[in-house]
């Protein structure tokens, strides 16, 4: 909150003036602070206290009228007032450090945070290859699966913030800014006065934009390639965008550890400006990300999984160990155990650790079989490279090296249930846990599946997303679990 001093006055005053809450306290010098936009928590306190008195915001306030008979009256609200200003803040601090941030795949989610693909997903299917999919799919039923998803989530209790209506909520001024940098206007075929003419005629169009056409700016990203001509308005154009095509996996723009939340740097260019999106919906949502990962360093979601007491981190395709690096020098993963598990194949398929592993409960995990009966020396092989500290330190040891990963698991109590080919393939692996043995998995897959499940007590709902599975991701892919039930 940010606090100024105004002209000495012995006074206690709150008021609204209709966007800011203002609170007046009168020290002891009678200096009064006032704090700018109290967090509603604090405003709902006090609103509730005997001690409050409320005016109707003026420009002009008489700081001379006296509100107190005397001084000892004064003094004795003045402590009051004090009194539960200091409780109120205190409960804002609780409320915001008592924020449960995920420690395992199968706490019990409480709000997670997804995104409806809409007309930017278009440009990307026509050419599935450069939007990093696998296969041509319908934007409209692809849509309508995730709402599906999203209602079937919504019926457990979760609560699901989608990235257009924290979009929509934004300042105007965050959207132009981001505007700004998504709409381009190609001038390398104008002379440089056009060019400085068009530069300003740009501006003048982001400051005009309606909230709907900015964050349609936003999420097509278009440029606009300008040529001089002598008819009509006297310049013509070539359209062309570079979208935001992948933002529905939000999965991989941002990763959830106990400590909170970390943005990532995606791998391909066609994603780079995700997570610049995502870092405006959690600010959106009052999060402050503890770290972004920069430089050389590369991180996307998929690459990571909560165990408990220990974080799991793919190290291959998609992540390096940069990234890891930065995560463990400003001690953000949160666990005192980093299993950074190591992929050698380096396959589309199988791009991030949640395509080929996966966690149901502190007990049972998936793992498909080309990388369960792999052997050394085969590409499916995966080692861990394991990295501890002791209780109340924050510099990691790299403790041991290239461990088996079945032998791993197998060691931290872990019985696997195989996930054959054709499961695979109808991406059985990318299901989201949302309570222990509890989870949203790809629909139609084999009977023998099923039954393992079943066997092990898992409770499976099956997803109808057969859509959008078509864009190389699933259940776990889609959601990005930002809070947990205590």
């Amino acid at each position: 909150m940010k606090v100024r001093r105004l002209q000495r006055g012995f006074r206690t005053l709150f008021y609204n003036d209709g966007s800011r809450s203002l609170v007046l306290i009168p020290l002891k010098s009678g200096y009064p602070l006032i704090f700018k936009r109290t967090m509603p928590i604090v405003q709902k306190f006090i609103k509730k206290s005997i001690f409050v008195m409320e005016i109707q915001y003026h420009k002009h306030v008489d700081w001379k009228t006296p509100y107190f008979n005397n001084y000892k009256q004064f003094n004795i609200m003045k402590k009051r007032l004090l009194f539960l200003l200091i409780l109120a803040v205190s409960l804002v601090a609780t409320a915001q450090n008592g924020v449960k941030y995920p420690h395992s795949e199968w706490d019990y989610a409480k709000a997670i945070l997804m995104h409806t693909p809409g007309e930017e997903l278009f440009d990307g299917v026509i050419h599935p290859y450069a939007g990093l999919f696998e296969y041509y799919f319908d934007v409209d039923k692809a849509a309508e699966e995730h709402k599906g998803y999203m209602k079937a989530l919504e019926k457990n209790g979760i609560k699901v913030y989608t990235v257009k209506e924290l979009l929509e909520q934004a300042p105007i001024e965050k959207l132009r800014a981001c505007a700004i940098s998504a709409l381009t206007y190609d001038t390398s075929a104008m002379t440089d006065a056009s060019a400085s003419e068009s530069e300003k005629y740009r501006m003048s169009i982001i400051n005009e934009m309606s909230r709907a056409d900015l964050i349609r700016c936003i999420l097509l990203r278009p440029t606009v390639k300008l040529y001089k001509t002598d008819n009509n308005t006297g310049v013509e154009a070539v359209y062309t965008h570079k979208p935001l095509m992948n933002l529905y996996f939000t999965r991989d723009q941002s990763i959830t550890t106990p400590r909170g939340h970390i943005i990532s740097q995606m791998n391909s260019s066609q994603r780079a400006y995700e997570t610049q999106i995502v870092s405006l919906c959690y600010e959106q949502l009052g999060v402050n990300p503890i770290l972004k990962i920069t430089g050389d360093g590369r991180l996307e979601g998929g690459d990571y999984l909560r165990g408990g007491s220990i974080s799991y981190i793919g190290c291959g395709m998609r992540t390096n160990i940069e990234a890891i690096g930065q995560m463990m020098r400003a001690d953000a993963f949160g666990h005192d155990t980093i299993a950074v598990v190591n992929d050698h194949k380096w396959w589309q398929m199988q791009m991030h650790l949640d395509t080929y592993f996966n966690i149901i409960d502190k007990d049972l995990c998936t793992l498909v079989e080309s990388r369960l009966f792999a052997k050394e020396g085969d590409p499916e092989w995966v080692t861990v490279d394991l990295y501890t500290r002791g209780c109340g330190e924050k510099e990691y040891t790299l403790t041991q090296k290239d461990v088996p990963f079945v032998e791993f698991l197998k060691k931290r109590g872990f019985k696997i249930i195989p996930i054959k080919p054709e499961d695979e393939l109808h991406y059985a692996n990318n299901f989201l846990t949302i309570a222990p043995r509890h989870i949203m998995a790809v629909g139609n897959q084999s009977q023998e599946l099923q039954k393992a499940f079943a066997e092990h007590g898992v409770k499976v709902e099956w997803i109808p997303l057969e859509t959008l599975i078509k864009g190389y991701g699933a259940a776990h892919c889609m959601t990005q679990v930002i809070r947990v039930a205590k």
